[in-house]
């Protein structure tokens, strides 16, 4: 008999079916060992980890030693990413595997069974290096998290934590805020002329004066945007040239961790959390490849299948590309060997027996895969040039048309842009000037961080790795670090913004984002067998320890939380100071505790211009709760207690 172990129920009742009456598959019901809640769990002096079988997995444990007890063979088939090979060294460690019982380790891709059939012909042994790699992260990760969040409590407040790569994801929601409140917008002008042709109007803007291209800044008032519209509206104007060609687009390639994460987001609206809760399920149900991972690889026998789907429902014309290869533009990329794909092309998202936003997810990684094998879309961009001669100078404007030409991969994956269309022109043809419009424009903010902005953030400047998006946006929320807006984009709250200040002043590596990208790569290379992991964690753990306990000493508490005001102390004539505490700042007398007096710091509410429903002198206002989420109130509460979640000028319910 040989026992099979894998990580969730789900996953061992799909491979159960695929296996037949020599195998019983189990489940470890994820870790079976970590380190120890409400103690650091590293020896500091070997920096060895102090792992313990926590008591809800005791039992599972048990009943896994005796089912290995019993089998001639344990086969260890836990997910084939770092923290996969990680949970099968600690079932190996845990279950005392190796003496007199022969262990296998293998990996999959899909849950399929022509693939769990193909892992067990090729078994190999428990990757010690990625075990390593994965221990490396873990045993800073707790470092950090333990030894600098009783900092925080003891100069800040209690219940505040700090981590290695929440404090990076924090450090660009905070940095984007200030950047947006220290933006200054630039005003510029631009000039739209409406010609006629014999066959029709078409449209065009001022693109160059005389010999000279015009730039972005170079109508910068109303007065030099009116006096050139009115000499091009009493111009001579004819078309100048035109010209034609050929427009090719590629599809993008297939999904990686944090694009689907993007994209269920822009188009779904479903959260990081979300999107791999609903991409778990539907890899454990054997729908979808591998979820975690950062390589668009495809296999070829995936890609052929999809050919063969596109020539027999779309056309042979649809599937001429496939295969179509793909190469990661990482060079970290290591995660998994393919991107995520469905696992049997043919099975559109109609056909699959799933939740509704299982469905929606299924759908959109189907779309995404068959696009990637589908052939360019070939479009014909025609651009036509215009001159006008006017009493103090030549003008130049440009418009252009596109007429889809081939839709390819856009039949299953459509993009933005559709058809436009000009009249039928000829060179040196004369036209009319029958309007001409300047228009007034200003540059406009860095918008703040969505879900799908963030993401991509994350990953283009190396923080963190498929596995982590989703909680490090979750951990930076649960902590009341961030909100989010009405329009479900983060800000930083008050607490969040202290907490990244000491971090930068203070602890700057830890917030510095080349620093935990480069941590990043020193975990590769221990995943490559070429760092030792203690190494790379000494290496990092001396010179912070050093930092911190320093800082106990030189960091007073008075300093980070404490301004002072020009208001005086009714009770007591003092002049009060600004402190914080565990909902915010509030104004206090310094002569605690001889005086408690305090006041509330409320910062100014939006007004909507609404009159509250419920009382005849209340208005409206944008409010939050403690956790941070928008609602809508009278603002004459507590006398008027007045408050919805949905948005008054719209009816629509806050999703912050």
């Amino acid at each position: 008999m040989k026992l099979v172990i894998v990580e969730s129920p789900t996953k061992a009742n799909t491979i159960r079916g695929f296996l037949g009456k020599d195998f019983v598959v189990e489940s470890s019901y994820g870790h079976i060992r970590d380190l120890p809640k409400g103690k650091l769990g590293v020896d500091e002096t070997t920096l060895e980890p102090q792992y313990v079988i926590p008591t809800k997995s005791r039992k599972t444990i048990n009943n896994l030693k005796k089912a290995a007890a019993g089998s001639d063979e344990v086969i260890l088939a836990t997910d084939e990413d770092r923290e996969g090979e990680a949970i099968a060294w600690h079932l190996a460690q845990a279950l005392k595997l190796g003496s007199g019982i022969k262990t296998k380790r293998i990996v999959f891709h899909e849950i399929t069974r022509s693939a769990i059939e193909e892992a067990i012909k090729k078994p190999r042994t428990i990757n010690k290096d990625l075990v390593d790699a994965q221990q490396a992260r873990r045993v800073i990760d707790r470092l950090v998290g333990y030894k600098l969040s009783p900092f925080l409590w003891k100069k800040v407040r209690g219940g505040l934590s700090a981590g290695r790569v929440q404090s990076a994801a924090l450090k660009l929601i905070v940095d984007r805020e200030q950047e947006i409140k220290s933006f200054t917008p630039q005003e510029y002008w631009t000039v739209k002329g409406l010609f006629g042709s014999a066959h029709g109007q078409l449209e065009a803007e001022l693109v160059g004066i005389g010999h000279k291209k015009l730039n972005k800044f170079d109508i910068a008032s109303a007065r030099d945007a009116q006096l050139l519209a009115n000499d091009i509206q009493k111009s001579s104007a004819q078309v100048a040239d035109i010209s034609k060609k050929e427009v090719i687009k590629k599809p993008l390639p297939p999904f990686i961790t944090s694009t689907l994460q993007q994209d269920a987001s822009r188009k779904l609206g479903f959260s990081a959390k979300k999107t791999m809760l609903l991409s778990q399920r539907l890899y454990e149900g054997g729908f979808i490849t591998y979820m975690r991972t950062d390589s668009v690889h495809l296999s070829r026998e995936s890609s052929l299948a999809a050919k063969v789907w596109l020539e027999k429902d779309l056309g042979s014309e649809y599937g001429k590309s496939a295969p179509r290869a793909y190469r990661s533009k990482s060079k970290l990329a290591q995660e998994a060997h393919e991107a995520i794909r469905p696992t049997k092309p043919d099975v559109t998202p109609e056909r699959i027996t799933a939740q509704e936003d299982e469905k929606k997810l299924y759908g959109l990684i189907w779309k995404r895969f068959m696009a990637s094998q589908m052939p360019d879309a070939r479009s014909e961009l025609t651009t036509v040039n215009i001159k006008a001669n006017g009493a103090r100078d030549q003008y130049q404007l440009r418009t252009s048309s596109t007429i889809l030409k081939f839709d390819g991969f856009q039949r299953i994956w459509p993009s933005q842009s559709g058809n436009s269309s000009l009249p039928e022109l000829k060179k040196n043809e004369p036209l009319k000037v029958l309007k001409t419009t300047p228009e007034q424009h200003f540059t406009e903010a860095p918008p703040r961080y969505n879900e799908a902005s963030l993401i991509k953030s994350l990953e283009e400047f190396g923080i963190g790795r498929p596995s982590t998006y989703a909680p490090i946006i979750s951990v930076i929320q649960d902590r009341g670090y961030v909100a989010k807006d009405q329009n479900r984009r983060f800000l930083p709250e008050e607490i969040g913004v202290v907490v990244n200040q000491i971090l930068a002043q203070h602890f700057p590596n830890i917030v510095n984002i080349d620093f935990t990208a480069k941590m990043e790569e020193k975990f590769d290379e221990v995943a490559n067998g070429f760092e030792e992991w203690r190494g790379v964690v000494a290496e990092f753990y001396g010179p912070f320890l050093k930092n911190l306990t320093s800082k106990y000493d030189e960091v007073k508490k008075t300093e980070l939380i404490q301004e002072k005001t020009d208001v005086k102390c009714e009770q007591c004539g003092r002049q009060m100071i600004i402190k914080f505490g565990r909902f915010g700042k509030f104004m206090a007398c310094p002569g605690y505790p001889d005086c408690k007096n305090t006041k509330n710091l409320k910062e100014p509410a939006e007004k909507l211009g609404l009159a509250c429903p419920k009382c005849p002198d209340g208005e409206i206002v944008t409010r939050r709760t403690k956790r941070g989420r928008l609602f809508y109130g009278c603002n004459r509460y507590p006398a008027c207690d007045y408050a919805s979640w949905k948005d008054p000028r719209g009816n629509k319910e806050t999703k912050s």
